[in-house]
């Protein structure tokens, strides 16, 4: 109110998005969710040169060829099992390589597999064995659970094992 009794005209409307806004920010959220999606299922993921499928992997266990590790977390482990023959070794623990160097009798010359859910993770930790001198590193990029590079270990019906 003015000092004279009159209302003061509004000087501001209240902000409401238009419809071309509110579908374009829904487009947008969209877009944002599918990418993380697709990172975090981890789809865009291929076999490629040192990678093996879940069926190699298992042959190779099998034959004695390679050290299969399971590097999930241990409640990733009591809700899937592992992989039959897989050595579980947290990789968030702060000993993860002194671990594996027990398990491998010290060698960093021996094939070592990496499996982890969906591959993003055995990816990584490929690279820090390879820095930290394992010269024969494998990858399973569909993991336990699946990704772009294949079904999975479980979906594929691969023997599992309950963890300690």
């Amino acid at each position: 109110m003015s000092p004279a009794g009159k209302p003061l005209p509004e000087t501001s409307t209240p902000s409401r998005f238009s419809r071309r806004g509110f579908l374009l920010g829904g487009i947008a959220v969209v877009g944002i969710a599918g990418m993380a999606g697709a990172r975090w299922f981890n789809l865009d993921a291929k076999l490629q040169g040192s990678d093996l499928t879940a069926p190699a992997a298992q042959a190779a266990v099998e034959a004695g060829e390679i050290l299969l590790v399971d590097i999930r977390r241990p409640d990733e482990w009591a809700r899937s099992g592992i992989a039959q023959g897989a050595v579980p070794i947290d990789m968030r623990r702060p000993d993860f390589i002194d671990a594996l160097l027990v398990q491998t009798a010290g060698r960093r010359d021996l094939p070592v597999a990496l499996i982890c859910a969906r591959g993003v993770r055995s990816a990584r930790m490929s690279a820090q064995l390879a820095a930290a001198g394992f010269t024969q590193i494998l990858d399973v990029p569909e993991g336990m659970l699946g990704s772009g590079a294949g079904p999975g270990w479980v979906k594929r019906g691969l023997p599992l094992a309950q963890p300690d």
